[in-house]
């Protein structure tokens, strides 16, 4: 369990809804300093609605603490501000700008550098440099998903929430997505992922939390959860079913 004076994000009885359906029924969890946390589950558990309330996407109805302040309720502008980034699934870019002023859209202030630059966006995603002055529009969608990663680094926070990073890409970007997520909590910066791809979450995460039916079933380590057989089968074998909320 993290210690609580290193929870950078904690999550207490979180609830959500969808006009009258009650998508998220007390979910609880923390993310602390420097750690990746990984939230497994099949589609339509409401993963994705977990951290669209944490954003204030979705109206939350419980304790959202990050950094030792509660921000359910906030506005999404003034969490952004506090440090907490957001990748979300569907790509957005501004597709009518380039590369680089998508990046520098991205920056919080102009008088200082944060922890990373667009030059360390470059460095990770070369094809990105070489395309650094084509409009958003006509980036392939494996593009598209690097530069909206990118672009959330750019504001320097303290923790990033990305929605299902891999989803579409390439093998070859694949490998990229995992070592620009490595690199980000090598320089400090906490990860909560949705990940489809379980070697991949379970590569990479100190710990993972796995979800069903709109509350956390299961929380360990991925060792752990390679080790338990029943809550894979009962909770993570792919299924065809809705799309997640």
């Amino acid at each position: 369990m993290v210690h609580w004076m290193n929870r950078m994000l904690e999550v207490t009885d979180l609830h959500a809804y969808y006009g009258k359906s009650h998508i998220l029924q007390g979910v609880s969890f923390v993310v602390g300093n420097g750690e990746i946390v990984s939230l497994l589950g099949r589609n339509g558990v409401g993963r994705s609605t977990t951290i669209k309330a944490i954003m204030g996407e979705v109206p939350p109805v419980g304790s959202i603490v990050f950094k030792g302040e509660q921000i359910a309720g906030k506005r999404q502008h003034e969490i952004a501000w506090r440090g907490l980034g957001y990748v979300p699934e569907n790509r957005e870019i501004f597709p009518t700008l380039t590369v680089q002023q998508n990046l520098l859209l991205g920056r919080k202030s102009t008088r200082r550098e944060g922890r990373w630059t667009i030059d360390d966006m470059y460095e990770i995603f070369p094809n990105l440099r070489e395309r650094a002055n084509v409009l958003g529009s006509a980036l392939s969608g494996g593009e598209q998903q690097m530069l909206t990663m990118c672009r959330t680094l750019i504001g320097d926070p303290d923790l990033i929430m990305i929605d299902e990073p891999t989803e579409g890409l390439a093998p070859k970007l694949v490998a990229q997505v995992g070592e620009l997520l490595q690199e980000i909590t090598d320089r400090g910066v906490s990860i909560l992922l949705i990940e489809q791809k379980l070697a991949i979450a379970l590569k990479i995460s100190q710990r993972v939390y796995v979800m069903g039916h709109g509350r956390m079933v299961y929380e360990g380590t991925p060792d752990e959860l390679m080790q338990n057989q029943q809550v894979r089968s009962e909770w993570l074998e792919v299924t065809s079913g809705a799309e997640d909320p």
